[in-house]
């Protein structure tokens, strides 16, 4: 089964790096240094934060489909992200040593099957959610907080 594991466009997050910590207020974010690792996954390079490192909580909207399933929700972005993460048929060791939800989508926003599952078995759920012909893409979301974590695409 040929996908793409990507994370959220850094171009989207730009503006806000850097910004004091009142104008982060304004935008509804904040500023948080990782002190452990795992624990701050960033969701532009599908990496986890080394202690010490600059991240900033916000909103994101990771289904903006005009369907029901609309959601968003709490995400990391490291400060220092130069680039947008984008894998093919490789998934991230982040999303490897998590307990996942795995939402199968169509084109319209509309869920078509989920399942939770240990990261290491991510492969097997993307290949079968994928012989559905019906969904398009996945989310998977971090289950134990219910973060939005990547997106995955047929190749």
């Amino acid at each position: 089964m040929d996908y793409v594991v990507s994370g959220l466009p850094l171009a989207a997050f730009q503006p806000l790096f850097g910004l004091d910590d009142a104008a982060l207020r304004a935008h509804g974010a904040v500023r948080v240094r990782a002190d452990a690792t795992p624990g701050f996954p960033c969701r532009i390079t599908l990496e986890d934060a080394a202690p010490g490192e600059s991240l900033l909580l916000l909103h994101w909207t990771h289904q903006p489909a005009g369907t029901p399933y609309r959601s968003g929700g709490p995400i990391f972005v490291r400060e220092a992200a130069l680039a947008t993460a984008r894998l093919r048929n490789v998934v991230p060791p982040q999303q490897r040593d998590r307990l996942l939800s795995v939402r199968g989508y169509d084109g319209d926003g509309w869920m078509h099957d989920a399942d939770v599952v240990e990261g290491t078995r991510l492969e097997a759920t993307i290949e079968r959610l994928f012989a559905d012909p019906r969904i398009a893409y996945l989310h998977a979301h971090n289950a134990r907080r219910g973060c939005y974590a990547c997106r995955i695409d047929r190749g």
